[in-house]
């Protein structure tokens, strides 16, 4: 079985600002963030630097081939590093550019990340619903970015805000745009209301959820995570197993568990069948990303076995 990671990211410094609250990278793996300090890595990584590097090495340690690398505003923009890492690692890593749709402009932005050779672009949707104002995904500007997406064959990574908010103006948009691919983060927000309705948007054809986040949503749970497992068997029976994708939300999902313990809670449930977990585990999102020639990557045993 090939793993591919469908939700990742990375940074060098987080040192930006959401609805004027100020997140910046500390030290210890800690990071100022909207008014608090929180544990934004593990705390080993002590220089706050999120490195592809360290990504690789967790990849390599649970066996996974390949990740999709996304983006949020509260890690600030970080295309410059990410387009360098993915011609560096490009048989394992697939990196998003990211606009500002916050601000007016971003439409030439996003056509600059096309031409530059990004493959996917990525929105944080749940950040454009702002304390004073409110960006519509079917604007003028990002009705036109994903014209421009659609017919350069560009995926769009997008995380949705908690329940149906923004699911009509999805609708919108895949009615629009049909060949346009999209993938759905954080599992749909799957443990607030309505996380349904988000779901039910993997019915389009071109249209996929990745879970990315979803042992953070069932953090309570911990691990083995049966909640999820239960959530996953839930969503296919709306869409089909086949439009899911597995993410694990590297590297804050991993200050609570280890990188291998973000999927193999899926490999040991016995509430999935073996066709299942592969499909949900890597060979959906090799269908849906375009992988290509994905490496085999060995088991190397711990010193505690």
């Amino acid at each position: 079985m090939k793993i591919i990671d469908a939700h990742t990211h990375l940074w060098l410094r987080q040192d930006t600002e959401v609805n004027g609250k100020k997140i910046e990278t500390l030290d210890g793996g800690k990071s100022l963030f909207m008014g608090e300090i929180r544990q934004m890595l593990p705390p080993f990584m002590i220089d706050g630097r999120n490195t592809a590097e360290i990504l690789l090495s967790n990849m390599d340690y649970a066996q996974v081939s390949g990740a999709v690398v996304t983006q949020e505003y509260i890690d600030g923009q970080q295309n410059d590093y990410l387009w360098e890492m993915e011609r560096k690692y490009p048989d394992r890593l697939l990196c998003c550019g990211m606009v500002d749709a916050r601000t007016p402009g971003f439409l030439e932005h996003g056509k600059s990340l096309i031409n530059k050779g990004f493959k996917g672009i990525k929105i944080p949707a749940e950040r454009l619903i702002m304390p004073t104002q409110r960006v519509r995904l079917t604007c003028y500007e990002m009705m036109e970015l994903f014209k421009v997406m659609e017919s350069n064959d560009i995926f769009l990574s997008i995380d949705l805000a908690p329940g149906a908010k923004q699911v009509d103006e999805m609708e919108e948009i895949i009615a629009a745009y049909p060949r346009l691919r999209i993938a759905i983060g954080h599992f749909a927000m799957v443990t607030r209301p309505d996380w349904q309705q988000q779901v039910k948007l993997a019915r389009h054809e071109n249209v996929m959820i990745e879970s990315g986040g979803i042992t953070w949503l069932f953090h309570n749970d911990f691990y083995p995570f049966t909640g999820a497992v239960w959530a996953i068997r839930e969503a296919a029976s709306l869409v089909g197993i086949e439009k899911l994708m597995w993410g694990s939300d590297y590297p804050r999902t991993i200050v609570a568990i280890t990188y291998r313990m973000s999927y193999d809670f899926i490999l040991k449930t016995n509430l999935l069948t073996e066709t299942e977990k592969r499909l949900f585990l890597g060979e959906n999102a090799l269908q849906f990303y375009r992988f290509k020639e994905l490496i085999e990557i060995p088991y190397i045993k711990n010193m505690s076995e």
